[in-house]
């Protein structure tokens, strides 16, 4: 049987104890995998819970760096196994890989295995990855510096991402580009110490390094985070001065900061400034504000910008609708929340187990319950591996 027909049979069980079929047995087949069979596994792996079958997977899978939807599997996989504290595995499942012929000398995947450990928090690996690369024959690249920046960001380690920066150039001989700044910028601001950043542009002027949209983006949030308002503003001046306009990206990050500071309504004001100005706002724009006004409880703010989005024609993402659903619910507007659930669910995209359970109780609590016995109906038909929970639940509601 061909390899996505029997990931597709896999796909389309309800769990794990009705497979029949091996993961190593479906998995195996052509080393050169097609697009379709490469989501196919990106499917599996983010079905899977089971360390070892996680393993299985990407091991019959033969991963490569070379593949953005590979990079994808290996960052779900170690997300996995590192939220389950299998960091043995992590260790020997990457390691192995560096012993695979076609990788033992690739210089993009042991950038790529040094951030994995990052994303891990396992940083003392990632370093030791980083120092052996000459014993595999491998020179020491301005890529494996900056993969061993964004290692050290992810495991928010920011006092050792400043200690590289300023040895480890010297040390091996290496010239920082502008993503090396760019990280370090990044490590900065993260760590409350955004002022510091200023000299990180001086030497950057020095080198002719120019900072870009990035640059600024960065160290802009680290103010925000900061509440260091002026400097906001002297931020913005230099950006002028390098002739970077602040453009959608750059509005959404001081969009995005000020909703951290629960302070939408500012951030609403900053938006209002784009669309008078003739700058277009994008789904992120939307997605930051209506989170914010959620946070704050002005759940009437947040669908008045719901609407507008969905009529300006912006498609938000599963990963919104189901957040969406939740604020609602929290906020007691159970109405609203069965609304964008069905939007939702007409898409393919079903909130989870909890939230479904939180809108439906909701729901039977303002008297609505033959419309949450027909949202209960809905998803048992969609998910009948969660029908005895789901009987559970409406044998608990009140008669209509």
């Amino acid at each position: 049987m061909a390899l996505i027909s029997r990931l597709r049979i896999i796909l389309n069980l309800n769990s794990i104890k009705h497979r029949s079929l091996s993961t190593s047995s479906v998995l195996s087949g052509p080393e050169r995998i097609s697009k379709e069979k490469k989501r196919a596994v990106l499917s599996l792996l983010r079905s899977e819970s089971n360390p070892e079958r996680i393993l299985e997977i990407c091991r019959a899978a033969s991963l490569s760096p070379e593949s953005n939807l590979d990079r994808i599997a290996f960052s779900i996989a170690i997300s996995k196994l590192s939220q389950a504290n299998h960091f043995n595995a992590i260790a020997q499942f990457l390691e192995e890989l560096k012993t695979r012929p076609d990788l033992r000398q690739n210089e993009r995947f042991i950038a790529h295995s040094i951030i994995l450990y990052g994303q891990a928090n396992m940083i003392d690996h990632a370093m030791r990855t980083f120092k052996e690369m000459e014993k595999r024959g491998l020179r020491h690249s301005v890529k494996s510096l900056n993969a061993l920046l964004v290692a050290c960001n992810l495991a928010e380690e920011y006092e050792e991402a400043k200690r590289i920066f300023l040895e480890f150039p010297k040390t091996y001989g290496i010239e920082p580009n502008l993503e090396t700044y760019n990280r370090v910028i990044k490590a900065f601001s993260e760590s409350g110490n955004s002022s510091s950043v200023y000299s990180i542009l001086a030497e950057m002027d020095k080198k002719s390094i120019k900072p870009n949209t990035t640059s600024f983006g960065l160290l802009l949030a680290g103010f925000y985070k900061e509440d260091k308002y002026e400097d906001v503003g002297k931020v913005l001046q230099m950006m002028g001065k390098h002739g970077i306009e602040s453009g959608v990206s750059v509005n959404n990050i001081r969009i995005q900061s000020l909703c951290k500071l629960k302070r939408s309504a500012e951030a609403k004001i900053l938006f209002d400034g784009m669309l008078s100005r003739g700058t277009k706002p994008n789904l992120e724009t939307y997605k930051h504000l209506i989170h914010g006004f959620c946070k704050e409880g002005n759940l009437k703010e947040a669908k008045n910008l719901f609407r507008t989005m969905i009529k300006r024609g912006y498609e938000p993402d599963s990963n919104f609708y189901f957040s969406f659903v939740y604020f609602l619910c929290q906020g007691g507007d159970y109405e609203a929340a069965l609304k964008v659930c069905n939007e939702s669910i007409e898409k393919g995209w079903v909130p989870p187990f909890s939230n479904m359970k939180s809108l439906v109780i909701g729901l039977a609590s303002i008297s609505k319950v033959a419309e949450a016995k027909k949202l209960v109906r809905l998803v048992k038909e969609k998910f009948p591996i969660d029908v005895d929970m789901w009987n559970e639940i409406e044998t608990g509601l009140p008669k209509a």
